[in-house]
């Protein structure tokens, strides 16, 4: 990798100081589980890492009933595996971090580097960028292999699908994501934190270049059933071909409110919300949680090689649903 400049500070306001306003200039680091593969393959070389471990007021899971949860952004897997108020409260999220099966990656991961990964798209990680191209100026992905990539939100030149397992979750949970830069702290909804990017020097998340994940906050569970559901080829380590969380108020036996969001599936995280809104007002059945899964990919658009993520992802849906309710 090349060399660049390591820094560790103690507070938030001196990690933003040590951040530069473009990206590429410098690089965060919490668990180090992407980051450091992303230096070690030159497909990122900053001039300068700042080290965000030190900074204490990352860390930490608080509950109450009354306010929800709350999550540093250094939380680990293993340490959100372990909470059982986030197990009991916050199904759907338990188990997105249950997929993760890698106890290494458990015990270094972070909840803050999890939003912030990069695409796992191969094209990227050779070195081809973002919106990859060949030499002829021509999209590389849309005529090559594309078995992994994205069957929605694919119309334009961004055809990589996001690598978060906790996007979902916390999008169906209507999280909030809680950020720290120059200009102080801003809270961004959890399906607005994510981004297509248009260009190979943007990021694929509505952070400033110079700001830091500090924490994210769920609203209260009482009342909200939730699940999530990954297909993966292999039980080892893997990312998802397809994966949906969902998440349902319930009045009795009927559904008063829904949230559905897919995942692994588009550019960013999708909120399926017509395939929710048929869920409200009904009671749950193998077909009212079919028929929901074929609305959530209506609008699918797969590539030459992906075909298949569609029923995937429809599955997934259907099988999230009928988890979250039993």
């Amino acid at each position: 990798m090349h060399n660049f400049e390591y820094a560790s500070p103690t507070t938030k306001e001196a990690a933003v100081k040590l951040l530069g306003s473009s990206w590429g200039e410098t690089e965060a680091l919490a668990g180090g589980t992407d980051l450091l593969a992303l230096l070690k393959d030159y497909v990122v070389t900053p001039k300068r890492v700042v080290n965000l471990k030190g900074i204490k007021e990352l860390g930490g899971v608080t509950y109450t009933a009354a306010k929800g949860l709350r999550l540093g952004a250094l939380v680990t897997f293993e340490e959100m595996l372990d909470n059982a108020a986030l197990k009991a409260n916050y199904a759907a999220l338990w188990h997105a971090v249950a997929g993760v099966t890698s106890p290494q990656i458990r015990n270094m991961g972070t909840v803050g580097g999890d939003l912030c990964q990069r695409p796992r798209c191969w094209y990227y990680r050779a070195g081809y960028g973002l919106l990859p191209k060949g030499e002829d100026g021509k999209p590389l992905v849309a005529d090559g292999d594309n078995r992994y990539h994205a069957v929605m939100g694919n119309n334009g030149a961004a055809k990589f699908v996001n690598p978060s397992s906790l996007a979902p979750a916390l999008i169906a949970l209507k999280a909030k994501v809680k950020v720290f830069g120059p200009s102080g702290a801003r809270e961004i909804d959890a399906e607005k934190f994510f981004v297509t990017p248009s260009s190979n020097e943007q990021r694929e998340y509505a952070l400033a270049a110079n700001e830091i994940v500090t924490d994210i906050t769920v609203p209260a569970a009482a009342g909200v059933k939730s699940a999530t559901y990954e297909v993966r080829q292999k039980e080892a380590l893997d990312w998802p071909l397809a994966a949906a969380a969902v998440a349902l108020t319930m009045d009795g036996k009927t559904v008063k409110a829904a949230r559905i969001a897919l995942g692994h599936v588009a550019p960013t995280p999708v909120l399926a919300e017509s395939a929710a809104a048929s869920l409200v007002g009904k009671t749950i059945s193998e077909d009212s949680a079919a028929a929901a899964g074929k609305l959530a990919t209506a609008n699918a658009t797969p590539l030459s090689r992906n075909a298949y993520k569609v029923q995937l992802a429809s599955i997934a849906v259907k099988r999230a649903i009928l988890q979250a309710a039993g």
